[in-house]
């Protein structure tokens, strides 16, 4: 077990964990910022996705012992004092059925739209592919992140 500083949500914090630990275990166990969900454990449901340094990142897959000088943002830091343009979208269009994978898929959008401001529909579906949804949200969550876009620009 070893100390280490990270930067979360824009506040410096200190943990104490093994150096093989997860982002994902620290920010729920630790940090009590359980907005960012356990899924798959393997990094491929997209359910933990947070970002460090403005990218999504899958934070199931990432020892938090490597991030020490990161910026890493979780769901609850997206937004201070009122909702991200990808979060109104989101309550515009009732894209949350179970919910669960909600969080994952709002920060995906969020880094994507921060790196292509006017994407296509096509580049939409394919940056969002790696997110899985159980209800089969995808096309609301397509429609939101247009939607999104369109008031972000």
């Amino acid at each position: 077990m070893a100390s280490y500083n990270l930067k979360v949500n824009g506040k410096k914090v200190s943990i104490e964990a093994d150096s093989d630990t997860p982002l994902l275990w620290v920010l729920r166990d630790e940090l009590n910022l359980v907005g960012t969900k356990y899924g798959c454990g393997i990094g491929q449901c997209g359910s933990c996705t947070v970002h460090v340094d403005g990218v999504a990142t899958r934070s199931c897959l990432l020892p938090a012992s490597g991030l020490e000088g990161s910026e890493i943002t979780t769901i609850e830091g997206l937004a201070k004092d009122k909702l991200h343009p990808v979060q109104h979208a989101w309550k515009a269009l009732d894209v949350p059925q179970c919910g669960y994978c909600q969080a994952g898929q709002i920060m995906t959008a969020t880094s994507f739209l921060k790196q292509n401001p006017n994407p296509n529909n096509e580049e939409i579906r394919n940056a969002m592919h790696g997110n899985l949804c159980r209800c089969a949200s995808y096309n609301r969550i397509e429609k939101a992140v247009a939607l999104a876009a369109k008031k972000m620009s």
